[in-house]
């Protein structure tokens, strides 16, 4: 299923705030994110209509397998690229920024060949 990336967005600071919060709610994502309660409600039942997230009675949201596997592929994404941005001289706060857009459209085959080549820049640095 092709996923847009908005909902990877959303899946993704879900992931961030599990790891960092424990546990994640809508009104968690809205601060994290600064959208509107009603715009994250939506996206929320989305997610959920499609399969990628639970919320139980109380508003906790947990990650199904599916949508966990989206998560951690964009954010694994998203440091190496910031990693990489980084290493070249760019702004911290910009090099995020800038990862967060490339992490949507950049190709497996693609992705897979700048890791490569990062992380044997970075063994030669060792």
């Amino acid at each position: 299923m092709e996923i847009h990336e908005s909902a990877e967005d959303y899946l993704e600071t879900i992931l961030i705030l599990e790891r960092r919060n424990g546990s994640v709610r809508s009104i968690d994502i809205v601060n994290e994110r600064k959208y509107s309660k009603p715009s994250i409600s939506i996206a929320m039942k989305k997610l959920r209509e499609n399969g990628y997230i639970e919320m139980d009675s109380s508003g906790y949201i947990t990650l199904r397998e599916e949508g966990r596997e989206i998560a951690e592929r964009i954010y694994r994404r998203h440091e190496l690229l910031r990693a990489m941005l980084e290493a070249v001289g760019v702004e911290e706060k910009k090099a995020a920024d800038e990862a967060c857009r490339i992490e949507h459209i950049i190709d497996d085959d693609t992705f897979d060949k700048l890791k490569a080549y990062y992380n044997s820049r970075m063994a030669e640095k060792n």
